[in-house]
């Protein structure tokens, strides 16, 4: 016990030190003082101020949440399919997400976007859980055909590729302005999330959350297999609804505001499980939170390394990570 609690103790000092690091971490030059300054109160400097106040840190609180949300989203997934490689991007939930927001970017002055963009400011919101949804009760209607955790990883897969079809169509019948914004969409982004639309991305991705650790127990007995939690007098129906619903909204959620996020959701979990050496959901849950928090800030302060004056797509350095940690999961369970 003594020990869970050093641990955890080290990953809230680490992800506070990343946090920090990544608010001073930029192109732009600013002094520890100025940014200290800039964050309660005023460096003197405006475009100090701006950078600061309203560029770097919502990046920083967006990469906080992105990162812990998708862990999260992951680690449901891998507990509802028992896969030691389900995740949002594996299984095509992020796809599915991505054809949402291809379907309201790239529909863009045709007769049928004005039905679609019905919804004002969440619209894009809505149809990224509405594609997340929609594959994840595809897959979800497989595994109950199925019991093979390796066919249901591949047919996700799959879905993912009739997704990723999907948009290749949409694009080449989008015009050139409306393909330009999706494409860059598509890198992936936490600098698109300003204060104004910080409070819809809190609301939606904290209420995820917070029901998950109610989930606490159900999860657990799941681990046990679903006649043992039925057993028990628990209802699998209704976790399985419970868990799709959370897990949509949380990709789709972040999917819609930071674009398509890579391994994330896969490798979070496994570290989460080995660092505390334990799969109970009461410890791997906010293990699982700190991490990837930890995790996608890491990504985003290496993102911010200065080449030619640009940054990174947060997709490539999460990929460029994520990649040899999934080679290592395989190799160290050698089997999927």
């Amino acid at each position: 016990m003594k020990n869970k609690k050093h641990i955890f103790l080290i990953l809230v000092l680490l992800l506070c030190i990343v946090f920090v690091t990544d608010i001073f971490t930029g192109n732009a030059k600013i002094s520890f003082s100025e940014g200290v300054n800039a964050l309660f109160g005023s460096s003197g400097n405006e475009i100090t101020d701006e950078i600061i106040f309203n560029y770097r840190l919502p990046k920083a609180i967006t990469a906080l949440l992105a990162g812990s949300a998708l862990s999260v989203a992951g680690l449901l997934m891998q507990t509802l399919f028992r896969n030691a490689l389900a995740g949002p991007d594996v299984l095509g939930v992020s796809a599915g997400a991505g054809l949402g927001v291809a379907l309201l970017t790239l529909l863009t002055g045709t007769s049928l976007y004005p039905v679609i963009a019905s919804l004002g400011s969440m619209t894009q919101v809505v149809v990224a859980i509405s594609g997340a949804a929609l594959v994840l009760l595809l897959i979800l209607g497989v595994s109950t055909r199925i019991n093979d955790s390796v066919t249901i990883l591949v047919l996700g897969m799959i879905f993912g590729y009739v997704a990723g079809a999907a948009i290749t169509i949409l694009q080449s019948f989008a015009d050139p302005d409306s393909l330009k914004v999706f494409i860059t969409w598509t890198f992936g982004s936490l600098g698109a999330v300003t204060w104004d639309k910080m409070p819809l991305l809190l609301i939606l991705v904290l209420s995820g959350v917070i029901v998950v650790f109610f989930l606490q127990k159900a999860l657990n007995s799941l681990l046990l297999g679903e006649k043992y939690a039925t057993s028990i007098g628990l209802n699998v129906k209704r976790l399985r609804v419970t868990i799709i619903i959370i897990t949509a909204i949380i990709t789709g959620t972040i999917t819609a505001f930071t674009g398509p996020i890579a391994f994330v959701g896969v490798v979070i979990p496994h570290f989460g499980r080995s660092f505390f050496g334990t799969v109970n959901h009461k410890t791997i849950i906010p293990a699982t939170l700190l991490l990837g928090g930890i995790l996608l800030i890491v990504c985003d302060i290496i993102s911010q390394v200065p080449i030619s004056n640009r940054t990174l797509p947060i997709n490539a350095v999460t990929a460029v990570f994520g990649a040899p940690m999934i080679v290592w999961i395989v190799l160290k369970r050698k089997k999927l």
